[in-house]
């Protein structure tokens, strides 16, 4: 952690930059607006032996808006494997590093928890210093229930492994949180409308911190269908959805529910049975049921 601020005799701060314990240091960077980072990690910037980044062009751009002269080390998921010896030898050697992302907090949908691992295993502190992060700033002014939440980040590319991924998140009691580029935006939308529940409470941010942040609250169908009809908008997206009805079943029970019917009836009855007794869209039940098939596939009958 670093030091109070150096103090001249005469009273005045020093511009040097105050000491910064040896570890690694895992610091939030801006998500947008640069005015974001925080006290402490600008400290930390100013303090480090070496600073790990995404894109050395990104956070040399933020640096110099702060005045900060650092060393740059590039960490991302190409080079991971081979630097991380290189990280583990200088920590051991007593160098106080700063993890950061290209923007927000370093781990949230990044691979650098495997230094935090090892950093860790190699007997080195490792220290947070908190800050933005667009998953928390989305969840806080989209207007859904916070108590319980659920970041899922990027679903899978592909629709069929997005569509199974949803179908298993469909009845968490909990608000969940994806990170999306604009240009699938209406493909996920449509499927969550279809696999959570045209109904379900939602809402999409775009931008945040920006001058150009906007956050679009209605329900998974209506916001389908705008985004649908209007196209893929511009800059950073995430997008969350409410969780399911009070009365819905919890996914325990409406997967105890499928097997049991899928003991003795072929897929489409049973779907059919579940989700006329659950009052769930049938398309939900049915993508659920076909995951259940395919890990429960001994224990199921042949279905039509």
């Amino acid at each position: 952690m670093a030091t109070k601020p150096q103090v001249t005799p005469a009273g005045e701060e020093s511009n040097r930059p105050a000491a910064l314990a040896p570890g690694l240091h895992v610091a939030a960077t801006p998500i947008g607006n640069l005015g974001d980072l925080t006290h402490r990690a600008e400290a930390a910037l100013r303090a480090a032996d070496i600073v790990l980044c995404e894109d050395t062009r990104v956070s040399a751009r933020l640096l110099a808006r702060y005045g900060i002269r650092a060393t740059l080390w590039p960490y991302h998921e190409h080079n991971a494997a081979r630097q991380r010896p290189r990280i583990l030898e200088r920590l051991a050697a007593g160098a106080a590093i700063v993890l950061i992302s290209d923007a927000g907090t370093p781990l949230v949908s990044d691979p650098g928890y495997r230094l935090v691992r090892e950093a860790l295993a190699g007997g080195h502190a490792v220290t947070a210093l908190p800050g933005p992060s667009a998953v928390l700033a989305a969840l806080s002014i989209a207007g859904l229930p916070t108590d319980r939440f659920l970041f899922a980040g990027f679903l899978d590319a592909k629709a069929s492994g997005r569509r199974k991924a949803l179908a298993e998140l469909a009845g968490l009691r909990a608000t969940l949180i994806f990170l999306e580029s604009a240009g699938r935006l209406p493909a996920l939308l449509s499927d969550m409308a279809e696999l959570l529940g045209g109904e379900r409470e939602a809402a999409v941010a775009r931008e945040l911190t920006k001058l150009h942040e906007e956050v679009r609250r209605g329900r998974l169908a209506e916001l389908a269908a705008h985004y649908g009809r209007e196209g893929p908008p511009r800059g950073e997206i995430v997008v969350l959805a409410g969780p399911p009805p009070a009365e819905a079943p919890d996914a325990a029970a409406l997967d105890s529910d499928l097997r049991e019917a899928l003991r003795v009836k072929p897929l489409k009855e049973a779907v059919a049975e579940v989700a006329s007794r659950s009052g769930l869209p049938r398309r939900q039940v049915y993508a659920r049921a076909l995951v259940l098939k395919d890990t429960d596939e001994p224990d199921a009958p042949e279905t039509d």
